[in-house]
């Protein structure tokens, strides 16, 4: 329970807190609940974009829907995002890269980048048939973070404990854990017609290609490149979908 409260409560601003003391250390155990959480925070946005469309023109709706999303999140994987950005775009080296990662500050890389995440999702999700759009969504959160979790099991953390944003770094999943993240990430996307079940690759290929590249630019990972991870391939999850989309009605 103490691990199912730690990963609800670190991805979203719902006080679970106050349920039960929550030990430090279960915060180092949640990875494989990641996908859990994104039933929470990919269900809340689905339920909120299936009422919105009701009364509201598709767009709008899905810009209401990521709207609820990101005050429910707090805009934590936002934050890892335009962070990751801002620190690969600008920093030339791996210290200069984790300094600027770990400023509070948002350069104009981060802005750019979020922008363009935005834009592209919120587009995509509006292009969707209204009965498909919020099933993506739930997929695509929890999908992405299956995906992002890859980064804690095949990479050593890029900085010391203490340096740590949130102080602590994750325990590696063990076999029975990867398993039970594997299968929540994936059963959403199951609610989908099988041709979307392309949609799964994408995201799965750009998180291994991160893997590499981490090592290389700064020999492992942090907590806004799990973010950053999550976010793209959420993007690449619902950018699929919407190709998919194009291709059968045309």
């Amino acid at each position: 329970m103490d691990k199912l409260l730690a990963a609800l409560g670190f991805f979203t601003r719902i006080p679970f807190w106050r349920l039960r003391d929550i030990p430090a250390e279960a915060y180092r155990r949640v990875v494989d609940l990641w996908p859990v959480a994104g039933l929470l925070t990919g269900g809340i946005t689905a339920l909120t974009l299936w009422g919105a469309s009701y009364i509201l023109p598709p767009l709008v709706a899905v810009i209401v829907a990521y709207g609820v999303r990101t005050v429910l999140t707090g805009a934590l994987h936002e934050d890892g995002l335009a962070d990751f950005i801002d620190g690969f775009g600008g920093g030339r080296d791996r210290q200069r890269i984790l300094e600027i990662m770990k400023d509070s500050g948002i350069g104009s890389y981060g802005v750019i980048g979020l922008l363009f995440w935005f834009m592209l999702t919120i587009s995509c999700v509006a292009s969707l048939p209204i009965h498909i759009a919020p099933l993506v969504v739930l997929a695509a959160d929890t999908w992405s973070k299956f995906c992002g979790s890859l980064l804690i099991d095949f990479l050593p953390y890029a900085r010391k404990e203490s340096e740590a944003k949130n102080k602590l770094i994750y325990d590696r999943m063990g076999i029975g854990a990867f398993l039970l993240c594997l299968f929540v990430g994936f059963i959403p996307s199951l609610a989908l017609p099988p041709i979307y079940l392309i949609s799964l690759c994408l995201p799965l290929v750009l998180a291994l290609l991160m893997i590499p590249y981490l090592r290389y630019k700064i020999g492992g990972y942090t907590g806004d490149c799990c973010g950053a991870a999550a976010m793209i391939c959420e993007g690449a999850f619902i950018l699929s979908a919407a190709i998919i989309t194009t291709l059968i009605c045309h």
